[in-house]
């Protein structure tokens, strides 16, 4: 399989980090409107303005205030997100949201697709995009959408279907990824998956890549059922990805230690 590798030629937009301008490096999963649970996130963190933090992307729609989400990233020079499919079908024009200002929707269209760094220190060259990647190819060839909708590999295939491309993925990077909804995160040697439902009563959740760590709130907003049972238990079975803290590899920061 072709490992992706960002580089140059890559059409959809694609931002360049570097880690050694900050202290703490964090990995956010989608937020969905949820700004309560945000702010509760950065705060358990301890996020300070030496601190980077990465958003998968869906930072919009289906919680209670997506404006108030926007409002905090865009205001924040060291907060960034990708462009989710939930950003996309804003800007297409396919959704809307009339409490965001045209401005907002402009901002949300200048967003990367995929925000990438090198390796330094002990913290291995990642990429973060919404979705996934197709293994099969490489970053340069991916449309938007690939990088905004990916997960299974079976043609039309999605919660269900396996393989889910995490599980063909090599590497060289490890990326970091949302869009599927997790009962807890996906943990292998070459991606992490963060969306822990949130926006359906579940945890937000933060990956600390200076710590090796997880760190989850609890959402703000009710439990509901998702339609068809779409919430993956992801399989634990990356020989790979196992470390000396739990069966996931890594160690969870906040009192959530009840094997979810």
């Amino acid at each position: 399989m072709t490992a992706p590798t960002p580089g140059s030629e890559l059409d959809p937009p694609h931002r360049r980090v570097a880690l050694d301008d900050w202290a703490g490096v964090y990995v956010v999963g989608d937020v969905h409107g949820c700004p309560g649970a945000f702010d509760r996130l950065l705060a358990e963190l301890g996020v300070t303005d030496d601190d980077l933090v990465i958003v998968v992307g869906d930072l919009v729609r289906k919680g209670p205030d997506s404006e108030g989400v926007v409002d905090r990233v865009r205001a924040a020079d060291n907060v960034l997100s990708v462009r989710g499919n939930n950003e996309e079908k804003l800007v297409r024009g396919e959704e809307s949201l009339p409490d965001l200002a045209d401005d907002d929707l402009d901002w949300l269209a200048s967003l990367p697709v995929a925000i990438s760094w090198e390796a330094t220190g002990e913290v291995r060259a990642g990429l973060v995009v919404h979705g996934g990647v197709d293994p099969r190819i490489t970053l340069a060839e991916h449309a938007v959408e690939t990088l905004q909708t990916t997960r299974s590999l079976v043609p039309d295939g999605s919660y269900g279907d396996r393989p889910y491309w995490w599980e063909r993925y090599e590497g060289p990077r490890r990326v970091f990824f949302g869009h599927t909804v997790l009962d807890r995160p996906v943990v292998r040697e070459h991606a992490v998956g963060l969306d822990t439902g949130c926006v359906y009563g579940g945890e937000l959740t933060a990956y600390d890549l200076r710590r090796d760590r997880f760190v989850s709130v609890d959402s703000d907003e009710p439990a509901r059922a998702r339609a068809d049972a779409k919430v993956l238990s992801p399989p634990v079975d990356d020989p790979g990805a196992a470390g000396p803290e739990n069966a996931c590899g890594l160690s969870r920061a906040v009192t959530h230690d009840d094997g979810r």
